[in-house]
């Protein structure tokens, strides 16, 4: 199979589909890898590294997408790749369809096989390609968090971890998933209070087994939710219902009940936003501010730390990139239903009862595109 890696294209987006060791693991199959010129440069990749390991430097994208069976890539196609995906060809990537009916529009109407990372699901409902990259945002939203309390960058000047004699800042989170833990150990271990919230009390209970005694969980509720984001410093949306849209669990009405200065960070952007004013936005422009709350809602955030994002997103997808090279998607996906269930968009067809739902279109069994 002929596996095509762009350059990904998106705003300050560093990130790349494969790194080296995994372009030499796919290529010991007989399969050929072309690899964009300057496309690991953001991550600290030479194309000199990729040609070592056994790829095909291409200096021109274009040529990449009209070649390639498969398009392995990091986030969902902007721009010209809309339009450059063809029938029958296979690109697995972050997709995010639910939050974006341009996107979905677009790829039904080139038939390509669309296999989304964050909707591949074990049997035991875990998500093993969108886990690592939700470890590297829960981390980074508290650290862009404490960076916008400060009061140059119109946040409320509070120091998430006190000092001795002032009490530490308050940390909110909305959701117990893999973005929440992570937020909730970085957060703790900078001295935050911290309070998690979630409606799925086993979750709840493993927060209590494994973080410090200052966390405190909580049951969501819409009461709670707007009695805690009066009084925290900094909230963060971590909440995720696979491949559909994100709820809206912070309202407008509700920022004119927070203290001026207060951060949020919505995670949950990729999937439309837990926050109704959430709009996404980018690493060149991350934040504004409505009723005196600043929003940071930047939907590729793990791509401002591209080397550690590179290696940990390599490590998980390689072995469903191998599997669906050497067997072709249809064997592979037939053969593996967590894989199955990354098929979102296929020649046409919605497959994903997620996104048909997000935009009332019709939903086909999945059993009808093999």
């Amino acid at each position: 199979m002929i596996v095509g890696i762009p350059k990904e294209i998106k705003n300050n987006e560093s990130r790349v589909a494969l790194t080296a060791s995994g372009v030499f693991e796919l290529s010991q199959y007989g399969h050929r890898i072309l690899v964009e010129q300057g496309a690991g440069k953001g991550s600290g990749i030479s194309d000199a590294e990729y040609e070592h390991a056994g790829a095909e430097i291409i200096t021109d994208a274009h040529d990449i997408w009209v070649r390639a069976d498969m398009i392995v890539k990091v986030k969902e196609p902007i721009d010209w790749e809309l339009r450059a995906a063809r029938a029958g060809q296979v690109i697995f990537t972050y997709f995010h369809f639910a939050s974006d009916g341009t996107l979905t529009e677009a790829m039904i109407g080139r038939g390509a096989v669309c296999i989304a990372y964050e909707t591949v699901e074990q049997p035991d409902r875990s998500l093993p390609l969108l886990k690592p990259m939700s470890e590297v945002a829960g981390r980074m939203a508290v650290q862009q968090g404490a960076r916008y309390l400060e009061k140059p960058v119109k946040g409320r000047g509070v120091l998430l971890g006190g000092v001795p004699g002032v009490p530490p800042g308050r940390v909110l989170i909305l959701g117990a998933g893999i973005v929440g833990v992570q937020a909730a150990k970085m957060a703790s271990g900078l001295g935050a209070h911290v309070t998690i919230l979630d409606t799925n009390t086993d979750r709840l209970r493993y927060v209590n087994d494994i973080l410090p005694p200052h966390v405190v969980t909580q049951y969501s509720s819409q009461y709670t939710i707007r009695k805690m984001v009066q009084t925290h410093d900094l909230i963060i949306g971590a909440v995720l219902i696979p491949g559909a849209k994100a709820p809206n669990l912070i309202t407008r009405d509700m920022l004119k009940t927070m203290r001026p200065g207060t951060v949020i960070v919505d995670v949950a952007v990729d999937q439309g936003g837990c926050v109704e004013t959430c709009v996404p936005t980018t690493h060149e422009n991350p934040t504004y501010m409505i009723d005196d709350v600043l929003h940071y809602c930047v939907s590729n955030m793990p791509g401002a730390v591209p080397f550690t994002s590179t290696l940990a997103l390599t490590h998980s997808t390689l072995p469903y990139i191998i599997n669906i090279a050497n067997k072709g998607w249809k064997a592979a996906c037939a053969h593996d239903p967590a894989l199955t269930k990354g098929l979102n968009i296929v020649e046409g067809k919605v497959v994903h009862r997620g996104v048909a739902e997000a935009f009332e279109l019709p939903l086909h069994d999945v059993e009808e595109v093999f």
